[in-house]
């Protein structure tokens, strides 16, 4: 019986390297992603929703480079949740009673509602000619494209902080390794 060679996690994905300050190196191009904390658009009022969309739009305009938008949605786990407010020691009655009542509450929103959390990233990307290059080219090459990568990111700060977004850059290879395995588990 012949088995087959389990595959790392790293020949498994097909990036060349991950650096340390959270770039992605992936055929002749460098990638960096960038988390958003997005607001609530549905509790604005109208005045404040139509000045989102206007801030919105001057970002698409802004951005003369191709972005990809990651939208990743889990499943909320309240089990955390519930059993702490199980293990909470009471006495009164009325007070388990009222405990019991809230956790099946809870419970019973989770499953109608389909709670979920959100993680959205942007994923910006820099192109590099690598071909019939050296070392000393590849690094040159290597340092422009960081240094556009953030020009790129600091536009895009600017425009989606307008629309009372937060933006922060993925900037460390263990939080980049932490993104791709939450698409995984």
């Amino acid at each position: 019986m012949k088995f087959k060679k389990e595959q790392t996690v790293q020949e498994w994905l097909p990036f060349e390297n991950i650096y340390e300050n959270g770039l992605i190196f992936y055929k002749n191009s460098f990638i960096k992603i960038l988390k958003i904390n997005p607001i609530n658009y549905d509790l604005k009022s109208n005045l404040e929703k139509e000045s989102i969309l206007n801030s919105y739009k001057n970002f698409l305009k802004t951005c003369d480079f191709d972005i990809q938008i990651l939208i990743q949605s889990k499943k909320e786990d309240i089990s955390k949740t519930i059993s702490q407010i199980t293990n909470v020691n009471e006495n009164n009655e009325k007070i388990k009673e009222i405990r019991n009542q809230y956790i099946d509450y809870i419970s019973q929103m989770n499953r109608e509602k389909n709670s979920s959390s959100k993680n959205f990233y942007i994923i910006i990307k820099k192109k590099i000619d690598i071909l019939n290059k050296g070392i000393e080219d590849f690094i040159n090459e290597e340092t422009k494209a960081f240094e556009q990568l953030n020009e790129r990111y600091f536009k895009i700060k600017e425009t989606l902080t307008r629309c009372g977004n937060l933006v922060s850059e993925v900037n460390s290879k263990k939080s980049v390794i932490n993104i791709f395995q939450s698409f995984i588990s």
